[in-house]
């Protein structure tokens, strides 16, 4: 499909086509040749109706507020063929793995600094009736994610479903854990905002991609997944205050409506648990069932860890806590 559209397009249909690392969707991506230097493909499953694509819909929206995001060079939508800005391959978690101190701060600054301005755009999207502004974390959309870690760690990776009771008990913490979020204010969220999801174009400036799924949900929810996201070791309580000040200042930069910073720590905290959860159950599934236990098995007890020591900071949800220390200690 991918010769057949650089041909269709007056592109050498025999010039290299690269393959490069694949994300946990369906969707596949390849550097190709393109004008003077080269880009990236987006290569869908299947057409789609471009007037409703939501990658291009967002990417529309992150630009007309001035976000850092990939240029759309191409689409053929009966191709299911998205030609987009190569931005190069240096993620942020590659680059701040190698950066000084003084350049790893200044990388971490730029990212909380892309959070807020990405709240900034919220009225923006929901003026524009974005598909970004129609979507949300709320109850359903949180519970779902609960329950597919508790199928795809329990069931599908380790093998030993919860007994009834304990299932019954757990899941009960877990949907106030879902209410209590989806009650919280929403602002506009790229939804996987970790430290893959951003690159470090040849500038040294931090760049957005894959930003399909931007939704509403809570304020704290993209700093969570930065700071938190496929950590190998709970990160210092003191760095995670320090960076959620940060992003209190920014949006105080940009006019955004005051939170109070104790809401705000306890907000995190909750959202901590959440997506920590949500994300071993992504692991567990592509671990178990997407044979890519090499990419994603290391990263599932931390997100536990993690998890575990926010639930003992609200000093909440003792099923949860149980749960989580006797699989940390298993």
């Amino acid at each position: 499909m991918l010769r057949e559209f650089l041909s269709a397009h007056k592109r050498a249909s025999d010039a290299p086509i690269f393959a490069l690392t694949p994300d946990a969707s369906t969707r596949r991506y390849f550097r190709i040749g393109w004008q003077r230097g080269s880009a990236v493909v987006a290569l869908y499953p299947e057409p789609f109706d471009a007037a409703n694509q939501t990658f291009i819909e967002i990417t529309n929206l992150f630009a007309a507020a001035r976000l850092p995001v990939p240029e759309i060079l191409c689409v053929d939508a009966m191709r299911g063929v998205i030609v987009q800005e190569d931005l190069g391959d240096r993620q942020l978690r590659d680059a701040m793995a190698n950066a000084t101190d003084d350049d790893r701060e200044n990388l971490i600054e730029q990212a909380i600094s892309i959070i807020a301005r990405i709240q900034a755009v919220t009225d923006l999207a929901i003026a524009n009736n974005t598909v970004a502004s129609r979507l949300a974390f709320d109850t359903e959309k949180l519970t779902w994610e609960f329950d597919y870690f508790v199928e795809h760690y329990f069931g599908s990776l380790r093998r030993r479903p919860l007994s009834a009771d304990q299932a019954s008990e757990l899941r009960e913490e877990l949907i106030t854990i879902a209410a209590e979020l989806s009650a919280r204010p929403r602002v506009l969220c790229h939804r996987d905002f970790h430290a893959s999801n951003l690159i470090v174009d040849p500038d040294g400036q931090l760049r957005i991609i894959d930003h399909q799924d931007a939704r509403m949900g809570p304020a704290t929810y993209d700093l969570v997944s930065l700071l938190l996201d496929r950590q190998h070791a709970p990160p210092s309580l003191a760095e995670v205050r320090e960076r959620r000040l940060h992003l209190l200042d920014e949006r105080r930069a940009l006019g955004l409506k005051h939170i109070d910073p104790d809401e705000f720590a306890s907000e995190f905290r909750l959202m901590s648990v959440q997506r920590c959860l949500k994300a071993a159950g992504t692991f567990s599934y592509q671990t178990a069932i997407g044979n890519r236990g090499a990419t994603y098995a290391e990263f599932i007890l931390p997100m536990f860890m993690i998890a575990l020591q926010a639930a003992e900071w609200l000093n909440r949800f003792p099923c949860l806590q149980k749960t989580l220390k006797a699989e940390i200690d298993a």
